[in-house]
């Protein structure tokens, strides 16, 4: 039998506590080792009990999940899902906790219906199988310079880039849109997040990169310049307007499990977009994208995956590049240099 990923939940809530001890071991992969109500409470029986993966509150009494997430990030690296209320304090401080280590973040079952828990408790699970297999890897962000801006004033003509991600992804694109030059052709992103923290997530892209990043939630004109972030709970497609393409976030059931799902982005920019298309499989866990990637390789798309040193998780590039979707295989900090190569190429 195989050994059971062990958890362990840190929150102030009792009825957190007693939901995820409850509903996490209906996983078969899963056991629950320990509860603890705090940071204090949890200290010890983290080094007593050694879990995998730890399911830890952003906001509780006595020290705040971000604090004990950095201190455990020195002394105890143990892989991290954040779980945040949908306040606005709650999504800026899981923001704060991508960027200080934790592998995932999700927002709190709450109310409703029975199959909405259900859904929740399954996505959860998911996030700890990934965090269960993820490296501990810190990316370095010195700030500046940018990728050197060597691209003739039409390069960015019809050229569109498409990137997903997931598990490790929000630091690999804190990178990556830090170091590209401001007249990119446009970018669209899916990464995988829950919907109440892409809007914030996109926030923090725009205020360190050169390019415009938004939150696509409804229907967006593209443009030179421009990087859109798919909105959580709606896929991100794209379509073809008289001059250049548009965005489009719409309701749909999850693919690949997922929703967004990279696998519907790059289909779709496959089919609009073509051989002007570049396609980027970043850090993350499972197969999403991997055969629509393909897709965007027959239609004459160049694409790029991280390599294996540089992810987090080597799960989605690695099932690109099984099924030969992938021309370039990279480090994470070559990532920027390749794209603006690529868009020299296509657009020369």
């Amino acid at each position: 039998m195989a050994k059971k990923i062990r958890v362990m939940v840190v929150d102030d809530s009792m009825l957190i506590r007693q939901v995820l001890q409850k509903e996490l071991p209906k996983d078969p992969a899963i056991e629950v080792v320990a509860c603890a109500a705090d940071p204090i409470e949890a200290k010890p029986l983290i080094l007593q009990l050694k879990p995998d993966v730890l399911t830890l509150d952003v906001e509780m009494p006595k020290m705040d999940g971000i604090t004990f997430l950095s201190v455990l990030q020195k002394f105890y690296p143990v892989p991290v899902v954040m779980l945040s209320t949908l306040t606005s304090d709650g999504s800026r401080m899981a923001m704060e906790a991508l960027r200080r280590g934790a592998v995932e973040i999700m927002q709190k079952p709450g109310g409703g219906s029975f199959l909405a828990l259900n859904r929740v408790i399954e996505e959860l699970a998911f996030k700890i199988k990934a965090a269960a297999v993820s490296k501990h890897r810190t990316v370095n962000f010195v700030p500046g310079p940018v990728v050197e801006n060597n691209l003739g004033a039409n390069a960015a003509k019809d050229i569109l880039i498409a990137i997903g991600a997931s598990t490790g992804g929000t630091e690999a694109l804190r990178y990556i849109l830090s170091k590209l030059p401001a007249n990119m052709p446009p970018i669209v992103i899916v990464q995988h997040m829950p919907e109440a923290f892409t809007g914030p997530f996109a926030a923090t892209l725009n205020s360190i990169s050169q390019l415009t990043v938004q939150e696509c939630n409804s229907i967006i004109d593209l443009r030179p310049g421009l990087a859109l972030i798919a909105r959580g709970g709606k896929h991100m497609t794209v379509l073809k307007k008289m001059s250049g393409y548009r965005a489009l976030a719409q309701q749909g059931e999850p693919v690949c499990h997922q929703c967004p799902s990279v696998e519907v982005l790059f289909n779709s920019v496959a089919q609009t977009v073509g051989p002007k298309a570049i396609g980027v499989m970043l850090t993350g866990m499972g197969n999403d994208g991997a055969s629509a990637m393909l897709a965007m390789r027959q239609a004459g798309a160049f694409n790029i995956a991280q390599d294996e040193e540089s992810c987090v998780v080597f799960g989605m590039p690695r099932e690109a590049i099984a099924c030969n979707a992938v021309q370039k295989i990279t480090p994470l900090e070559r990532i920027p240099q390749a794209l603006v190569e690529a868009v020299r190429s296509k657009g020369g």
